[in-house]
C-alpha cells in the first residue's frame, strides 16, 4: 500500500474527515434515538408494559412481579453476551451491519406485541416478547454508541451526545401524542375499536413502524464507510475513528471466552494506567440503571397504583419527557461551567429526595409532583454521564472506553426490575418497588463520590489547548 504525506491529504482521506464533520451524519444519528424512543416510551414505560400490567392479566403484584421476572432475566442476557456484541464492531464495519439487525429485530419484537390478547393466558408471551426487544435494543445501543466518535470531534462530542438525548426526548413526546390522539381518544379515526383491546394492541405496531422509518436514515448514511476506510492511511484523525468502533481489544472473532479475555485485558489496563475511569465505569452502570428502572416502572406504577387511565398515562408521559428534554438541555450547558461528576451528584440526590415521598404519601397529586422532579433530574445524570467519560479519556482511546461503557451499563441492567420486583414480593404492595429504585440509585451515587474528575476550569483549557491542536492539524494539512 502507498503511504501518502502527512501533509497532504488523500482524496479516501478528505472523505473521511468530511464524514466526520457532516452534519447529515450527525442528523441521521439523532434520528435514531428518535426512532427507538417508540421503544422506551410506548412499550416499555407508558403503554404496553402498563397494558400487560393491567387487571387484564391478574392482579398488579403478580403482573408487575412477572415483568420484573423477565427484565431480570432479559438482564443477566445483556450481561453474558454484552461483550461480544461490543467487540464485533471491528475495523470490517460489523457495527453498523450488527446495528441494522438488533434495531431489524426490536422492531419485529415489538411488532409482535400485537398479538398479546387481553387474557391472563397471554401475560408470559407478553413478558417473553418485551424481555426480547428489551435485549436487541440495549444491544442496538452498544452500536449505537460506538457511532458517536466517528460523526464527533473531542470539542463537540458532549454536545452532540446531549442533542441524542433530548431529541429521544423529544421523539417520545411526539409518539405518544400520536398515540393518544389516534389509539386512545379517537381510535375510530384510524378505524380502530376498544374491543378485545385492539386499539391498545395496534400500538405495538405503531411503535414498530415508527423506529423503522427513523432508523433506517442512519444505517444507509453510514454504509459507506466499509468503502474507503481501508484505502486510508491511520494519521492521527483515522486513529480516533478506528478506536471509536467500540474496539474494546484485538480479539476479532473470537466466541463468549475470548471476548471475555479481552474484556478482562483492559479492565486490568484501565487499572494500572486510569483507575477514576474504572471507578467511574463501574458507577455509572450502577446509577444508570437506576436511571432506567424510573422510566421502566413509572407507567407502571402510575397505573398499577395511582389508578391512572390509559389516556392519563400517556398524558403524564408526554409532561415527563417534555422536563426531561429541558433538563437535559439545562444539565448539558451548567456541565462546561460546574463539571459533569457535580451535575450527575446533584441530579441522583435530586432524585432520591424526589422519590422518598412516594413511599409515605402514595397520593396522586404527590406522584405527580415526584415523578415530574424525577424525569427534571434523569435527563441531566444521563447527558453528563456520556461527557463524563469523554472528558476522563485521553485522545485516542475515545472509542475503547465507550465500548466499555456500553459493555459494564448492560452487565447491571438487571439491578433495577430485579430489587424493584423484590420489594413488591416482600412488602406486598407495588408502591415499595420504588424503594427497590431507590437501592439502585444510593448505591451508585455512593461508588461516584470518591470519582476524581477534571473542574470546569481544567475542562475549558482542555479544550482550548484541543482547538489549538486542531488548528495545527489543519494548518500542516493544507
Amino acid at each position: 500500500m502507498t503511504i501518502s504525506s502527512p501533509r497532504r491529504k488523500t482524496k479516501a482521506q478528505r472523505r473521511v474527515v468530511d464524514h466526520a464533520n457532516s452534519r447529515r451524519s450527525v442528523a441521521s444519528w439523532v434520528m435514531w434515538d428518535v426512532g427507538s424512543s417508540s421503544f422506551d416510551s410506548i412499550m416499555t414505560t407508558f403503554i404496553f408494559t402498563v397494558y400487560l400490567t393491567s387487571s387484564y392479566f391478574g392482579t398488579p403484584e403478580e403482573t408487575s412481579s412477572a415483568l420484573s421476572l423477565g427484565l431480570t432475566i432479559a438482564g443477566f442476557l445483556i450481561a453474558i453476551l454484552a461483550p461480544v456484541t461490543g467487540q464485533r464492531n471491528d475495523k470490517s464495519g460489523k457495527g453498523i451491519f450488527w446495528l441494522g439487525v438488533n434495531t431489524m429485530l426490536l422492531v419485529g419484537s415489538m411488532a409482535a406485541c400485537f398479538f398479546v390478547g387481553p387474557t391472563p393466558q397471554y401475560l408470559w408471551l407478553g413478558v417473553t416478547l418485551i424481555s426480547a426487544a428489551s435485549v436487541f435494543s440495549e444491544f442496538a445501543y452498544v452500536n449505537y454508541n460506538a457511532v458517536l466518535p466517528r460523526i464527533s470531534h473531542p470539542e463537540n462530542i458532549g454536545k452532540i451526545s446531549g442533542a441524542g438525548w433530548a431529541a429521544g426526548y423529544i421523539g417520545g413526546i411526539l409518539a405518544l401524542a400520536v398515540v393518544l390522539w389516534g389509539f386512545v381518544l379517537t381510535p375510530e379515526v384510524l378505524g380502530l375499536t376498544t374491543d378485545n383491546a385492539l386499539n391498545i394492541r395496534a400500538v405495538a405496531l405503531f411503535a414498530a413502524a415508527w423506529c423503522l422509518i427513523f432508523c433506517v436514515p442512519l444505517l444507509v448514511r453510514m454504509r459507506t464507510r466499509e468503502r474507503f476506510l481501508p484505502e486510508v492511511l491511520p494519521t492521527r484523525e483515522l486513529r480516533f475513528l478506528e478506536l471509536g468502533m467500540e474496539r474494546l481489544s484485538p480479539a476479532r472473532q473470537g466466541g463468549l471466552l475470548a471476548s471475555y479475555k479481552a474484556l478482562w485485558r483492559t479492565i486490568k489496563r484501565l487499572k494500572m494506567t486510569s483507575p477514576q475511569t474504572l471507578w467511574f465505569l463501574i458507577a455509572s452502570a450502577v446509577f444508570r440503571d437506576g436511571l432506567s428502572g424510573i422510566f421502566t416502572f413509572g407507567g407502571i406504577l402510575a397505573a398499577g397504583t395511582f389508578g391512572f387511565s390509559t389516556s392519563e398515562v400517556i398524558l403524564f408521559g408526554i409532561a415527563g419527557s417534555a422536563v426531561a428534554a429541558a433538563g437535559a438541555i439545562l444539565g448539558g450547558y451548567l456541565d462546561d461551567y460546574l463539571g459533569p461528576k457535580a451535575i450527575i451528584v446533584i441530579s441522583l440526590v435530586g432524585i432520591i429526595l424526589a422519590a422518598t415521598p412516594l413511599l409515605f404519601f402514595p397520593q396522586p397529586g404527590v406522584f405527580w409532583v415526584c415523578a415530574l422532579l424525577l424525569c427534571l433530574f434523569v435527563g441531566p445524570a444521563q447527558s453528563a454521564s456520556r461527557t463524563f467519560l469523554a472528558r476522563l479519556a485521553d485522545p485516542g482511546t475515545e472509542g475503547e472506553l465507550f465500548g466499555l461503557y456500553s459493555t459494564t451499563g448492560r452487565a447491571t441492567s438487571f439491578l433495577a426490575p430485579m430489587l424493584f420486583g423484590l420489594c413488591v414480593s416482600i412488602m406486598g404492595a407495588q408502591i415499595w418497588g420504588v424503594l427497590g429504585i431507590l437501592i439502585v440509585v444510593v448505591a451508585g451515587l455512593l461508588l461516584l463520590l470518591p470519582v476524581k474528575a477534571p473542574g470546569p476550569l481544567r475542562m475549558r483549557a482542555a479544550r482550548r489547548e484541543q482547538k489549538r491542536e486542531q488548528k495545527r492539524r489543519d494548518k500542516a494539512a493544507q
